[in-house]
């Protein structure tokens, strides 16, 4: 049979629910086609696709299709109706897995399905208080008949709401005027009940619970999502390194100390969360954390063992088991399966082969038909799918309306009496050949569902739950310590990539002059060169070339694409993991100018080719970036928390460049020194500031005043220093890891102090000498233990704030403990 027209009936009319949207679709015109790669655009820079230069992409990444998936209200009410008893049923099913296993005593089901289920965990079998399934999805397809069949039921972490949410945010920018003459439901509430159901999974007793959504990390396909559901249910996103188990309860590691968690929402495998008592092992998931949820103080949502009712095979015994379980006929059936453990399910396959697909019995994924082999050797490990052709639908291409056979995902949560279904959906587009099921890729073509609404349709939202007053919070120590690492990281990350920026075009500006460069110019392509080679841009032996084509080569290597990647690259590419890192604390605007700016000047300094002139203005992009996150971050991140540890980073790494720079500027005999100092100024951007103090006249002690020892400086160290003060102070006062004013933390800030001090007492010996150049001369020494004091202040941070160690301590030999500890 011929496919079915989810927008035309069989008399080559459009079907009513279908009428309102194409025309909305008429009235834009030639428009259109503009609309969709505006469309196209908003998800590639702010949506789920968003991919930041370097850090890494899929072949396929996710659109959205401008044209939407109307269901009318009646149609999808039995849907959901339908749904409600799969889940039911599932949650039914899973029980007895876990429970007293009537279900295999009584032969009702083949022992194969459970034991030999990947998704069956021994461990869980006494882990789980109340309902085991708290989201569950299932893949529906519409065959020629009209009839909707479930393809596959996906009860362990089931993907694509973020997909989702996506695509009815950015559609209803795009195109809000296809919006107004259809009356679509809104997906919001679905979220507000779902975070409120959270809320009352926790233990009895906890007034306000915390949840926390556990993620693999940043390098997930559904990352995003993870991203996006943490921000909808108002919830932590935490890794299983964030997350420790103390005496049976599950606990966040924060600066403060740790924060008891009692509801996890796990998007991480289920045979990887706890390597104690599961197969995933190795360093993977949170020790002990099945212990807490058998304790009874953590609810995991869905339980770890919930991906045993995703085998394909269940399907086949569906109908049996919901009259024997619910005492109900199955109301919404699956796609035809049999299971081939079954001597006549394998002459009803052998007698109609082409009617048939074979495809794994408890593995959701779907590949090519196996060998015949295969299957007569191992026949309980596979099952037959009847073959069927989608419904189609309309998909905007290049501007021309295209049928496309579609699959609809449809998502329920259960609210603590019964299941409610998300009024909308995720509806992919098949690929030709594509067979409908499988677990959800990593990307391709989707569609918004809308449930359009009746008048008389009332809202449903979740109860009014009652909340005891919330005590007044302004702490820093909130903040999980990886967060806290990701944003100082950040910042550093920034700042270095500025820094490689500025030295490369200062470089540049020298080169490109050949032959008609100056003298003092010779010289200060020299420190620049050591500059670079000390930062690492660069290699050694590179700062020493003695032709303009080995040094234009190296300069221009930098930014190389490619193996070997260029340092300037590999910083684009670690900056850009680092943002995606601490997307969850930033807001979708300071996302989006991040990224934008950051895409921007690679794709400047990658398309500058070899010409020295446009890579020089190329590289002045960078230094827009930065002045992104400093503006963005300064206007939009509450002071403390994570602007604490951002702001940090940057200052750090700051001063670190400043003291490096001016040291190898000054390593040189005292003739050249004022040649040295105007490259210091170039280079702390100080300049403009000067000559309006001094004019043109240059000497050491005003200009090492300047970028060394002015606290109003915001490029010189000073600043640097004094603000690391008071962000170390105000991380002692706030009580971070561990009590307010705890000496480890006042020594981070005293030691920040006393470099401020040793660079004042610097700059006021070099007024003081009557020889200013040769005391100028005699500094880098100095210069290099400031720097050095500055590496030993990141790594007391570090330990205290992001490895959460105490202080080291030295033992004699006879094993006593010295009198003064040795903090690095």
């Amino acid at each position: 049979m011929a496919a079915l027209d989810e927008m035309v009936d069989g008399t080559g009319r459009v079907r009513p629910h279908w009428r309102g949207v194409m025309g909305a679709f008429t009235a834009i015109g030639e428009e259109l086609a503009e609309r969709a790669h505006r469309l196209d655009l908003a998800f590639a820079e702010e949506g789920v696709t968003s991919v930041l230069p370097g850090a890494g992409t899929g072949e396929h990444a996710w659109r959205c299709d401008a044209v939407p998936l109307p269901i009318p209200a009646d149609e999808f009410a039995a849907l959901a109706e339908g749904l409600d008893q799969r889940a039911r049923l599932l949650e039914a099913v899973l029980q007895d897995f876990y429970g007293p296993q009537h279900l295999l005593a009584e032969g009702v089901l083949p022992p194969a399905l459970v034991y030999a289920n990947p998704g069956w965990l021994r461990a869980c079998r006494d882990t789980a208080a109340g309902v085991r399934l708290h989201l569950y999805a299932a893949d529906l397809v519409r065959g020629p008949d009209g009839a909707w069949r479930v393809l596959a039921d996906r009860t362990a972490a089931p993907a694509g709401l973020g997909t989702a949410g996506e695509n009815r945010r950015l559609l209803a920018r795009v195109l809000p005027e296809v919006f107004r003459p259809a009356q679509v439901r809104q997906l919001r509430p679905f979220f507000d009940l779902w975070q409120d159901s959270l809320q009352r999974l926790a233990p009895q007793g906890h007034a306000n619970p915390a949840v926390a959504l556990l993620t693999p990390g940043t390098a997930h396909p559904q990352w995003f999502e993870h991203l996006y559901l943490s921000r909808e249910l108002s919830c932590a996103l935490v890794e299983p390194g964030d997350l420790t188990v103390r005496n049976g309860a599950l606990f966040l590691k924060t600066l403060k100390g740790l924060q008891q968690v009692d509801v996890l929402v796990r998007r991480v495998d289920g045979r990887l969360v706890d390597p104690l008592e599961l197969e995933g092992g190795g360093l993977s998931g949170v020790p002990g954390l099945l212990d807490a949820a058998r304790a009874g103080a953590l609810h995991i949502a869905n339980d770890p063992g919930s991906g045993a009712a995703e085998a394909p095979a269940l399907a086949a015994f569906l109908p049996a088991l919901s009259q024997r379980l619910l005492g109900e006929t199955l109301r919404l059936p699956s796609l035809r399966t049999l299971w081939l453990g079954e001597a006549e399910a394998r002459e009803r396959v052998a007698a109609e082969p082409e009617l048939w697909r074979i495809r794994p019995a408890l593995d959701g994924d779907v590949g090519a038909d196996p060998p015949a082999e295969a299957v007569a050797a191992r026949p309980w490990a596979w099952v037959a799918c009847e073959r069927l052709s989608p419904s189609v639908a309309p998909c905007l291409d290049g501007g021309r309306w295209v049928p496309r056979p579609v699959a609809l995902r449809l998502f329920l949560v259960h609210d603590g009496a019964r299941w409610q279904a998300m009024p909308g959906g995720l509806a992919r587009v098949l690929d030709d050949g594509e067979q409908p099921a499988g677990r959800l890729p990593a990307g391709g073509t989707c569609k918004d569902v809308w449930v359009l609404s009746e008048d008389r349709h009332s809202i449903v939202g979740p109860a009014v739950q009652v909340v005891p007053p919330l005590p007044i919070r302004r702490t820093t120590g909130d903040l999980p310590s990886r967060v806290a690492d990701n944003l100082y990281w950040f910042g550093r990350g920034v700042e270095r990539l500025e820094r490689s920026a500025r030295l490369v075009r200062a470089a540049l500006s020298r080169v490109v002059r050949g032959a008609a460069v100056l003298p003092r110019e010779v010289t200060e392509l020299d420190c620049l060169l050591r500059c670079l080679a000390e930062a690492r841009v660069i290699p050694r032996e590179a700062a020493a070339a003695t032709t303009q084509t080995g040094l234009t080569e190296s300069l221009l290597a930098t930014v190389r694409e490619g193996r070997p990647r260029g340092a300037i690259a590999r910083q684009f590419a670690e900056v850009a993991r680092l943002t995606e890192s601490v997307r969850d604390r930033l807001t979708g605007d300071m996302y989006a100018t991040f990224t934008s700016t950051l895409r921007w000047a690679r794709e400047e300094t990658v398309t500058a080719g070899r010409n020295l002139d446009a890579l020089s203005h190329a590289l002045a992009s960078v230094q827009r970036f930065s002045a992104a996150v400093a503006g963005m971050a300064a206007e939009n991140m509450v002071r403390g928390g994570g602007w604490l540890f951002l702001d940090l980073g940057r200052r750090i790494e700051r001063a670190q460049a400043v003291t490096t720079e001016v040291a190898i500027v000054l390593d040189q005999p005292a003739a050249r020194i004022e040649t040295g100092m105007r490259l210091v100024l170039e280079l702390c951007d100080s300049a403009i500031t000067y000559r309006s103090r001094y004019l043109t006249v240059i000497q050491p002690a005003p200009v090492l005043d300047l970028v060394l020892a002015d606290q109003g400086n915001p490029r010189g160290l000073a600043f640097q220093l004094l603000a690391m003060h008071g962000l170390l102070d105000e991380l002692a006062d706030s009580g971070a890891n561990g009590v307010p004013g705890e000496g480890g933390r006042e020594l981070m800030a005293v030691a920040a102090a006393g470099l401020l001090a040793e660079v004042e007492a610097l700059v006021g010996e070099v007024l003081a000498d009557p020889d200013q150049a040769a005391a100028a001369a005699a500094l880098p020494p100095r210069l290099q233990a400031i720097g050095g004091g500055l590496t030993g202040l990141s790594d007391r941070i570090t330990r205290r704030y992001f490895a959460l160690l105490p202080a080291p301590q030295a033992l004699g030999w006879d094993g006593a403990a010295p009198a003064a500890r040795t903090e690095t």
